[in-house]
């Protein structure tokens, strides 16, 4: 990887000559950063290291930085690395790099193919559970849950891709208080019940209704008494549930969204005593206290904001127990990191399952937040659904627009932030849309390749000589193109370390826009033959990155458009 290449010619001549190999720095928290520059006259790549050691050498940063300069000019490897090295005031550290190391990268990448970029990142090779739209069965799926689903499925390739073993869950509430709401709420809309204002509002639940009549209808002679009320909410919610579940894994299945592990609250968590045992595990901890008739969990010790609830003053576990249940279900099963993909609304939710997470001992546990979503056509917020009565479903998103298209339209915006959908942008056919602009450049690679394959299907040259003709591809848009591709692998790790897929979706715009820059302005059918060789070549590899890209992000890749 280019970027730690540069990392370690600045720790050799920082640690070992210019600070010296007693400096207090080497004990410390100092970590050399190497950036990608945003502008070219700032060098590819860039340093902020002079800034930093400032302080602590008491020196101008922009005498360290000229001293580093020296140094690395004076190491041989280093010096053929870098076209030059300039420094930019307060203190930055400017590279280039030569047209070699950009042209060995390409070689790289024809070699690994589809293993390139395949970075160490730290813990990789151990096994990690996602946990990712885990709605209750309780309905049909949101915008919310589709956004959390996409991000948690391309997340779990990012990570499979960089050497984890990961498990993908769907963790399934189909136990508790939501399952009898919804009972109640099914009976009520046949007419067996009053409406109360915490019953399902939404035009599915009546529908379910009017569909499974005679399944309820055996409740209508049966006296709605208090002590029967459970029983029978209870049997009609599960009954709906499992419906609701069946429809929820049919439409993550058409959306590309995948799971190996669905874990059910009542048949994993509750019936293998999970929460028992949990409650046990903070009982020896000594974290648990009565307090108005409930029992509570001190997550207050880990950081939360108040104490949580275990079992209620009427004896009932909450959900919070369940959950705890599950986290230690998990470690069970050889899990010592978990990443838990959440909706909007629930940023008190982090701090408490980390509490119970870490007491539990899953060492090592983060809570993913994703924001809400708005739906835009013609300027105007969409906010009516014909079968929910209340919201647009994720079913009817993925019907309206392709599954490529909203897939890559929420992964373009990162999870923390607030999106609008542009419906009327995601339909059309046009360089204008995001996703269509992307798989559009990598049909172009295929086509350019396929042409000139027809255009002169003797032109094989041996494998050897193509690549010796890579010394060749040395104009501006052959060396952009190369640096472009040279960065996938520093891309992919950043994306992985920081649980980030938008990153990887910006990447392959910027890539599109780099190769389509190329193809504008240099000519490889018809051009000298030994260069058009090497621009095969770079096409070649910028069509393996293409591959790799479309793979782990989850779309589809056409033949022709």
């Amino acid at each position: 990887m280019i970027k730690t290449k540069i990392e370690n010619y600045l720790k050799k001549v920082i640690y070992k000559t210019l600070i010296g190999a007693d400096f207090k720095l080497i004990n410390t928290d100092f970590k050399i950063e190497v950036f990608t520059s945003e502008k070219d006259n700032f060098g590819h790549y860039s340093t902020n290291a002079a800034l930093k050691l400032a302080k602590e050498l008491k020196k101008n940063p922009m005498q360290i930085a000229e001293e580093i300069k020296i140094l690395l000019l004076s190491d041989r490897i280093a010096r053929d690395y870098f076209e030059k090295i300039e420094i930019a005031a307060p203190g930055f550290i400017n590279f280039w790099l030569t047209e070699k190391v950009l042209q060995d990268e390409l070689k790289e990448i024809l070699k690994q193919k589809n293993n390139y970029g395949q970075s160490k990142i730290k813990g990789q090779k151990s096994k990690v559970q996602i946990e990712y739209i885990s709605a209750n069965p309780t309905g049909p799926l949101t915008l919310a849950n589709g956004r959390g689903g996409f991000m948690g499925d391309v997340l779990s390739n990012i990570l499979e891709f960089c050497g984890y073993k990961v498990e993908r869950e769907y963790y399934v509430n189909d136990a508790g208080n939501q399952i009898l709401t919804l009972g109640k709420s099914i009976l009520a809309n046949a007419g067996f019940l009053a409406f109360e204002e915490k019953f399902y509002k939404g035009g599915y639940v009546k529908e379910w209704a009017i569909k499974n009549s005679l399944k309820v209808k055996k409740f209508k002679n049966n006296p709605m008494n208090p002590q029967l009320m459970y029983k029978w909410g209870m049997k009609v919610g599960k009954m709906a549930a499992a419906n609701f579940l069946k429809e929820i894994k049919s439409v993550v299945k058409k959306a590309g969204i995948n799971f190996n592990r669905w874990t059910s609250e009542e048949k994993d968590i509750y019936k293998k005593s999970f929460t028992s045992k949990a409650l046990n595990i903070f009982k020896k901890a000594k974290l648990i206290y009565e307090k108005d008739g409930a029992l509570w969990l001190k997550t207050t010790d880990f950081g939360d904001e108040k104490d949580r609830v275990l079992i209620t003053r009427d004896g009932f576990p909450t959900y919070f127990l369940a959950d705890s249940g599950h986290y230690l279900e998990t470690k069970k099963r050889g899990f010592n990191k978990k990443i838990i993909i959440l909706g909007p609304d629930h940023h008190g939710y982090i701090k408490r399952i980390q509490a119970a997470a870490k007491i539990i001992g899953l060492k090592d546990s983060d809570v993913i937040i994703t924001q809400a979503i708005r739906l835009i056509s013609k300027g105007k917020e969409v906010k009516m659904s014909k079968r929910s009565g209340e919201f647009v479903t994720f079913e009817e998103l993925i019907k309206e627009v392709s599954i490529d298209a909203a897939r890559f339209f929420f992964l373009m915006h990162s999870a923390d932030t607030h999106m609008d959908f542009d419906l009327d942008l995601a339909k059309e056919w046009s360089m204008k849309n995001p996703v269509y602009y992307v798989q559009y450049a990598a049909v172009r690679c295929g086509s350019i390749l396929r042409k000139s394959q027809i255009s002169n299907p003797k032109s094989q040259i041996n494998s050897k000589f193509k690549i010796q003709n890579l010394n060749l591809l040395d104009t501006l848009e052959d060396i952009n193109l190369m640096r472009m591709l040279a960065r996938f692998p520093e891309i992919i790790k950043e994306a992985g370390e920081k649980y980030n897929p938008q990153i990887l979706a910006r990447y392959s715009l910027e890539l599109a826009w780099q190769f389509n820059n190329f193809y504008e302005k240099e000519r490889v059918i018809g051009e000298e033959k030994n260069l058009a060789a090497a621009r095969l070549e770079l096409i070649k590899a910028t069509q393996i990155i293409f591959k790799i890209l479309f793979s782990v992000l989850g779309i589809s890749l056409p033949r022709r458009m």
